[in-house]
C-alpha cells in the first residue's frame, strides 16, 4: 500500500489559500480522518531532545519508573507500566508503556479534580524541560487546525478556542519495546479509535501505524520526518455526528530484525475543557444523518467512560 493515498497538507496555507485548504483538509477527513501536516513550525531539535529525554526515562531499571506510577490515578499523569492498557474489547493488552503529561492549571481552579498536578522524573532532568515545551507546541498546533475543520463545518472560526483553552489534553511518550518471540497473540497497539476532539502524533516516521480504510482495508501510514499525522477523535467524530469520522487505527508487530528494535511515539490528544457539553451541532442534523446522540454528555463524562473500557480506570 501507498501511505500516500491517506493525504498530506501544508498547514502555512491556511493563511496564504485559506478556503481552498479548509475545503481540502476537511475533505480529506471526511474520507480518511486522517492527515498529514507539515510545515507545522514546530523545530526537529525540540522534536529530537524530547524523544532523547523520553527514552532516557524508558531505558531506566523498572524499580525507578514504576515509583512514578499512581495507582487508582487512571493513567491521567506519570507512568503506566508495560502490559495494562488494552484497546476496546480487545483480549490482550497492548505491548507498550507510557507517561501522561497534562496541562497545568492553578491547584485552585474550577477543573482541579479532573486534572491534576504534573509529576517529572528526576532521574532525567530534560524531561521536565522538553515535555511542557513539546506539550505546548503541540497545543498551538491543533488549535490552528481545529480552526480549519471549524471553518470546514460552517463554525466561527474560533469556535474551539474558549472551548479548548482548559482542556484535558495529554502528550503520552511511549514506549514498545523489542518483540523476542514471534508467537505472541499481542499487538504494539491494538484496533481501536481515540477518545479526544483531534490527536497528533510526533515522529510517526517508524512503520507499523495503520489505518482501516471505509472499504475494510489496512492502509499503511509512515510519514515523512517532518509530517505529524493528525487524526480525529471520538468526541469531535460525536459533535459533528459522524461528518468528521474517528478512524479505527493500530501499530502492527515488525516483522524479523525489525521486531527486535524498539519503537518510541509521543503523541498528543487535545481535549475540550471537562464541563464542555458534548451535543450534537444541529447543522450535521439532515434526513440523511440524523442525530446519533440525542443525549448529550460532558467530555470529563465521555472520557471517564472510555478509560473504564480501555483498562486504564
Amino acid at each position: 500500500m501507498n501511505s500516500a493515498r491517506i493525504p498530506t497538507f501544508d498547514i502555512s496555507r491556511f493563511d496564504t489559500d485559506r478556503d481552498a485548504f479548509v475545503r481540502e483538509l476537511g475533505d480529506a477527513y471526511r474520507q480518511w480522518g486522517f492527515a498529514g501536516i507539515r510545515n507545522h513550525g514546530i523545530s526537529p531539535e525540540l522534536i529530537d531532545d524530547s524523544y532523547k529525554a523520553f527514552q532516557s526515562f524508558f531505558a531506566l531499571p523498572e524499580e525507578a519508573k514504576k515509583q512514578y506510577h499512581i495507582p487508582g490515578g487512571g493513567g491521567a499523569r506519570g507512568y503506566t507500566p508495560f502490559g495494562v492498557e488494552t484497546a476496546k474489547g480487545a483480549k490482550y493488552s497492548d505491548l507498550k508503556e507510557f507517561w501522561h503529561i497534562g496541562r497545568d492549571i492553578p491547584r485552585d481552579s474550577k477543573y482541579a479534580d479532573d486534572m491534576p498536578a504534573n509529576v517529572w522524573p528526576a532521574e532525567v532532568p530534560a524531561f521536565e524541560e522538553k515535555g511542557r515545551a513539546l506539550y505546548a507546541a503541540l497545543d498551538t498546533l491543533g488549535s490552528k487546525v481545529l480552526s480549519a475543520l471549524a471553518l470546514y463545518m460552517n463554525l466561527p472560526e474560533h469556535y474551539f478556542q474558549d472551548k479548548t483553552n482548559f482542556g484535558n489534553s495529554i502528550l503520552r511518550p511511549i514506549h514498545y519495546p523489542p518483540i523476542t518471540t514471534d508467537d505472541i497473540p499481542n499487538v504494539r497497539a491494538g484496533a481501536h479509535e481515540d477518545i479526544n476532539l483531534i490527536t497528533l502524533l510526533v515522529g510517526a516516521s517508524a512503520a507499523g501505524l495503520e489505518v482501516k480504510s471505509h472499504d475494510g482495508e489496512w492502509v499503511p501510514f509512515t510519514a515523512e520526518a517532518d509530517t505529524i499525522v493528525v487524526n480525529i477523535g471520538d468526541m469531535l467524530q460525536r459533535l459533528t455526528n459522524h461528518v468528521l469520522p474517528s478512524t479505527t487505527h493500530r501499530v502492527v508487530n515488525p516483522q524479523g530484525e525489525a521486531a527486535r528494535r524498539p519503537r518510541y511515539s509521543t503523541p498528543f490528544f487535545l481535549h475540550p475543557n471537562p464541563d464542555f457539553l458534548i451535543d450534537v451541532l444541529p447543522s450535521t442534523i439532515t434526513p440523511d444523518n440524523p442525530s446519533r446522540y440525542p443525549e448529550p454528555i460532558t467530555a470529563q463524562g465521555y472520557l471517564e467512560e472510555r478509560l473504564r473500557e480501555i483498562k486504564l480506570k
